[in-house]
């Protein structure tokens, strides 16, 4: 792989221990760059189990907003970037007031031609009930714009359901 792959699935999908091994698979000088924020104690607990899974070939990048700058930071002799997630990261630029759509473009643009090997995990959220709220409901619809873009020029998609990868691209 020397392009991006786009890892999609629902919620304990088994995404991110598929990433993981695509992304040591590629070499050892590897960075995990978090967009999640530890806002309560679940959510911590969550970032606190993710980096236990990692080894000492990993290194860490939070990146709740800027992500653009952390995957350029990211690359610099890096055999491969591991971004989780999009989703988190989505939710972050809205809750903030981002310019979600030029976020987007910008990102679109990045992974098509990536600095190095990346590999960028996803939820599928687009798949369930329509939300009852406006905020929901546009994020639904936020995530499925922001998916598509990115995997519109990733070199690979995957799905992961149950566990199992769904080659989707590539």
């Amino acid at each position: 792989m020397t392009g991006a792959l786009l890892v999609l699935g629902g919620a304990r999908s088994g995404k991110s221990a598929y990433a993981q091994r695509r992304c040591e698979a590629l070499g050892s000088r590897l960075v995990y760059i978090a967009t999640a924020e530890a806002r309560d104690e679940e959510m911590a607990e969550r970032i606190a189990r993710h980096r236990a899974e990692r080894d000492e070939r990993w290194s860490t990048l939070e990146a709740p907003t800027d992500l653009c700058g952390a995957i350029l930071a990211a690359a610099k002799g890096a055999d491969a970037v591991l971004v989780d997630c999009l989703t988190l990261w989505l939710s972050n630029l809205m809750l903030g007031g981002g310019d979600v759509a030029a976020a987007r473009m910008a990102l679109a643009r990045l992974v098509e031609r990536p600095p190095a090997p990346i590999v960028v995990i996803a939820n599928e959220v687009g798949m369930g009930i329509v939300p009852d709220n406006a905020l929901a409901r546009r994020f639904r619809d936020e995530a499925g714009w922001l998916n598509q873009d990115v995997a519109g020029v990733a070199e690979e998609v995957v799905l992961m359901i149950a566990g199992l990868p769904m080659r989707v691209k590539g």
